[in-house]
């Protein structure tokens, strides 16, 4: 049986979920529900806003909400892969400040995806979590908007070409297609580069 404090905090989970389910319609932006029966474990979707590299994209958030939840923030990573300087192109990893020190109780799951979905719309450079994609920002925003772009629709949405014929061209050649794409996002989309790389 749960301590008095716990069944509280498992109450204000189940209320939030509740709403969350609520607000889960067709046209939604934000969306999350629990993983099958474990309350603790959920998965939240956002869709890519708009003006942004990240357009038409639907990007799965994996969360595990920790038992002293709300006193401390659920942990929240991108399943979906994305190019962005404060989101880990690798594992997922979310650099945001209400996901850490700035977190209060007052704040709801359904608020920290909506926190996430407007550092889609407004990246922080200075504070990255991914100093790779973090350095190509800065120095060539059109390059990275490119690529963010392309990660998009190979990895958010349905192909739609652009890049993708120089993806193809060296997976032709027997190289594993997730190894072709991260080796022409490091050689800027230059696809002569990238093959003499992999090929070094």
């Amino acid at each position: 049986m749960a301590a008095p404090g716990r069944r509280r905090e498992v109450k204000r989970l189940e209320k939030e979920l509740e709403e969350m389910r609520a607000k889960n319609v067709p046209g939604a932006t934000v969306t999350a529900d629990s993983v099958g029966d474990n309350i603790c474990i959920w998965r939240g979707t956002i869709i890519g806003p708009e003006d942004t590299p990240y357009f038409g994209g639907t990007y799965h958030i994996n969360i595990e909400i920790p038992e002293d939840y709300p006193y401390n923030p659920p942990k929240m990573k991108f399943e979906t892969k994305i190019w962005h300087p404060n989101i880990s192109s690798q594992s997922g990893a979310i650099c945001l400040d209400v996901l850490g020190k700035e977190w209060s109780p007052a704040l709801s799951i359904r608020t920290a995806l909506l926190s996430i979905q407007a550092l889609l719309s407004a990246p922080e450079p200075s504070d990255p979590q991914d100093a790779e994609v973090a350095n190509q920002y800065k120095s060539d925003i059109e390059l990275f908007r490119q690529t963010a772009k392309h990660w998009c629709d190979s990895f958010a949405k349905e192909p739609e070409g652009g890049n993708d014929g120089k993806v193809a061209n060296i997976t032709a050649m027997g190289f594993p297609e997730d190894m072709a794409r991260e080796m022409l996002t490091k050689h800027n989309w230059n696809e002569t580069e990238a093959l003499n790389a992999l090929l070094g």
